[in-house]
C-alpha cells in the first residue's frame, strides 16, 4: 500500500466519513476526491510531528516547516477545507485502535522522538497581564523587524484595519481614511490634546499632528515602534506636536485629555482587567472628553485567538462581543455615544498584506527567513477568513466623559473630505 493510502486510512479512524480533501505524500502517491483542496505532505515527518501533536498547531507547524502543504491559494484552501469538515469532529481512536495505528506510522517511517519545533514560540512567563508579561508579549510580536513591517505595511505603517470608503482604493488611501475618521470623530482640531494608547510606530499619531493640529502624547510598550515613532515625527515636522513615550498604560501620567484613541490595543489587556483600563481611560479624559476604542470582537464561547496564534503571534490576547464591549466601558462611567462595525475592511485589509507578502517573497524572506514568512502565509490567511467568514469582528465604539460643554455627534460631518 502506498504512503498516501496509508494516511487516509489512519486519518479514517480519526475522522469518520469521507476525506475532506485531496491528499498527496512524499512517494508521489495520491488519493481522495477530484476536485477538492490538495494538502500534501512532504514527508513522513509530518506525520510524526501530529502523532505527537495532534490538532491545530501541529498541522501549524508542520506547514510552517515545510513538510506540510496545500496546492493553489492558501486562504481558498482552508476554507474550502473548513466548509468539508463542519459538523465533522475527530474521534479519539479506541485503545484497540492504538496498535494498528502505529503499525500503519512504522510503516510510513513516521515513528521517532518528537520533532524539532520551528524558531519564533512566544517564550512569556509570569502572571498574565503583569507588566512585565505583557512587555514580553508586546516585544515577541512588535518587535519582529520594523524593516518587515515597513515593506509589509507600506507607507501608512498602521498595524490595523483600515477604511475602505471606495471600491478603488488602495490600502495607503484606506488607512488615511481610517486616521481622517477616527479624528473627525474625536472632534479634533488645532491645539486639541490627544492621547493616543499603544501607538504602533506613530501613524495616527502623526496623521492627527499634521493634519487636525492635535497636541499627541503617544504611548507603546515595544522599544523598536518607540525608536520609529519618535524618529518619524522629526522626520514629519511634527516632533513639536508628538510626545512618543515608552510606558506601560498604567503608568500614564495623570492628564486631562480632550480625546483618547486606543486602536487594536484593548484585545491585549486582558479579560479580568478591562474593567479598570477603561476607568483609567475615562479617568485620563477631561469632563466631555471623547474616547474612540477600535477593539477586534469575537463570540463569548471562543475569546482567544487559537493555539496557533496564542504559540506564535500574540499570547494572551482576549476578544468578545462588541456588546459586552460597550457594557465595560459603560460600567466605566463612559457615555457610549455611536459604534460601527468594520468587519468586511478588516478582511480586504489583511488581503492588501497578504498580497505584498507574496509578490515581494524573496525580500521578505532574506529580511526574516523562509519559516517566518511560511508563519506569517498562515497568520494573514487565516485571519482574513475568520473575519470573511464572520468569525471574528472589528468596531469602533465612540464614547464620552460625561459633563463638560454640551455635545453634539455628527456622523455626517466625519465620512466628509474636509476635516
Amino acid at each position: 500500500m502506498n504512503a498516501a493510502a496509508l494516511v487516509a486510512a489512519a486519518l479514517g479512524r480519526l475522522l469518520p466519513g469521507p476525506l475532506p480533501f485531496r491528499l498527496k505524500t512524499w512517494d508521489g502517491s495520491a488519493t481522495g476526491p477530484e476536485g477538492a483542496p490538495v494538502v500534501v505532505l512532504r514527508r513522513p515527518r509530518a506525520v510524526r510531528r501530529l502523532l505527537w501533536q495532534p490538532g491545530e498547531l501541529g498541522l501549524a507547524e508542520a506547514y510552517i516547516l515545510d513538510e506540510l502543504d496545500i496546492e493553489g491559494d492558501l486562504a481558498s484552501g482552508l476554507s474550502q477545507v473548513r466548509r468539508t469538515l463542519a459538523g465533522r469532529r475527530p474521534t479519539l481512536p479506541a485503545p484497540r485502535a492504538w496498535p494498528a495505528l502505529l503499525a500503519t506510522a512504522a510503516r510510513l517511517g513516521a515513528l521517532g522522538a518528537p520533532p524539532a519545533r520551528p524558531r519564533g514560540r512566544a517564550a512569556v512567563g509570569g502572571a498574565p497581564h503583569s507588566r512585565a508579561r505583557d512587555r514580553a508579549v508586546i516585544s515577541h510580536h512588535y518587535d519582529l523587524s520594523n524593516d518587515f513591517y515597513a515593506l509589509l505595511l507600506g507607507p501608512a505603517m498602521a498595524y490595523s484595519c483600515a477604511y475602505y470608503g471606495r471600491d478603488d482604493q488602495g490600502l495607503q488611501a484606506a488607512q488615511e481614511a481610517k486616521f481622517d475618521l477616527v479624528c473627525r470623530k474625536l472632534a479634533l482640531e488645532p491645539g486639541s490634546r490627544l492621547l493616543d494608547v499603544g501607538c504602533g510606530w506613530g501613524a495616527l499619531a502623526r496623521h492627527a499632528a499634521r493634519r487636525f493640529g492635535a497636541r499627541v502624547t503617544a504611548v507603546t510598550l515595544s522599544e523598536r515602534q518607540h525608536r520609529w515613532a519618535t524618529d518619524s515625527m522629526a522626520a514629519a515636522g511634527v516632533a513639536d506636536l508628538v510626545d512618543v513615550q515608552l510606558r506601560d498604560y498604567r503608568d500614564i501620567e495623570p492628564a486631562a485629555y480632550d480625546a483618547i484613541s486606543c486602536i487594536e490595543m484593548g484585545e491585549h489587556v486582558g479579560e479580568d482587567r478591562y474593567p479598570a483600563f477603561a476607568a483609567r481611560l475615562n479617568g485620563l479624559l477631561r469632563p466631555g472628553g471623547r474616547l474612540l476604542v477600535q477593539q477586534m470582537s469575537r463570540g463569548a464561547t471562543a475569546p482567544g485567538g487559537g493555539a496557533f496564534i496564542e504559540t506564535y503571534i500574540a499570547p494572551d490576547m482576549h476578544m468578545r462581543p462588541v456588546g459586552r464591549t460597550v457594557d465595560l466601558l459603560e460600567s466605566a462611567g463612559l457615555e457610549v455615544v455611536h459604534t460601527e462595525a468594520m468587519r468586511e475592511h478588516y478582511a480586504r485589509t489583511i488581503d492588501a498584506w497578504h498580497d505584498t507578502l507574496r509578490e515581494r517573497r524573496a525580500e521578505f524572506t532574506a529580511l526574516v527567513g523562509r519559516p517566518t514568512v511560511r508563519l506569517w502565509e498562515l497568520y494573514l490567511a487565516g485571519s482574513s477568513l475568520a473575519f470573511a467568514e464572520g468569525r471574528m469582528g472589528v468596531d469602533q465604539v465612540l464614547a464620552r466623559r460625561p459633563g463638560g460643554p454640551p455635545s453634539t455627534v455628527r456622523p455626517a460631518h466625519w465620512y466628509g473630505t474636509q476635516p
